[in-house]
């Protein structure tokens, strides 16, 4: 699998991506994650921009997985990272996780921050595998606390999510 920016082109097809992938929670009781919509191309584009963007593709340089990222509280936040269904479980999202921490590690950054839903199984407990940590409520900074800020008034706390930090 190759990792490679994301182009401008890209963009709808991450979106596609985004729309796969959050199927998967409809199966597990969160319908409304399922079909929430993903970030418009004019968000995608900004994070292509302004920050790490990179797709996995496949052997016709289509993506079929992406992770965008931010610097938050002097660290990079990944914002979201995505598998298509077809392409899940083998090892493609912890290719990104590993290639955003060789990038942070590169340019001086102490860790990577995310957060995430605690008991769905693709999420906390695969990103502790990953090598991540639980944040407690010490560990987070302002601009984490502004992302759960803003996750609550979307409605995302009606399961319990967490912050969590690898750090590099």
């Amino acid at each position: 699998m190759r990792i490679r920016p994301v182009n401008a082109d890209d963009l709808p097809r991450l979106q596609d991506i985004e729309r796969a992938a959050g199927q998967c929670f409809r199966d597990i009781g969160m319908a409304e994650i399922a079909e929430d919509e993903p970030l418009s191309v004019d968000e995608l584009a900004r994070y292509r921009k302004s920050g790490p963007a990179w797709a996995a593709v496949d052997a016709a340089d289509l993506p079929v997985a992406y992770l965008i990222a931010e610097p938050v509280d002097g660290n990079l936040h990944v914002e979201q990272v995505s598998v298509h269904p077809d392409h899940a479980r083998r090892g493609t999202g912890q290719a990104l996780l590993n290639r955003l921490a060789d990038h942070a590690a590169f340019d001086g950054v102490p860790a990577l921050t995310l957060t995430t839903f605690t008991e769905v199984p693709w999420n906390a407990p695969y990103y502790l595998r990953c090598g991540f940590r639980v944040l407690d409520e010490e560990g987070i900074g302002p601009g984490l606390r502004e992302i759960r800020r803003r996750e609550r008034a979307h409605g995302l706390d009606r399961w319990p999510r967490v912050c969590m930090r690898r750090d590099l």
